[in-house]
């Protein structure tokens, strides 16, 4: 799923250099908001190995 993002951002960075600047933004908030998404369930993850614990 993180290869996702990786995409949105590697469109949104060919795009803006290529000048078509209403799809590099578009990308980069696809981008950007999947990052967050990914951050999150980093977080939930992390905190629910926590509270199992490493038995």
């Amino acid at each position: 799923m993180l290869s996702w993002t990786i995409t949105f951002l590697i469109i949104a960075l060919i795009a803006g250099l290529l000048g078509f600047g209403g799809i590099a933004g578009t990308a980069a908030g696809i981008a950007k908001i999947l990052f967050f998404i990914f951050l999150v369930l980093l977080v939930v993850s992390l905190l629910a190995g926590a509270i199992r614990g490493r038995g």
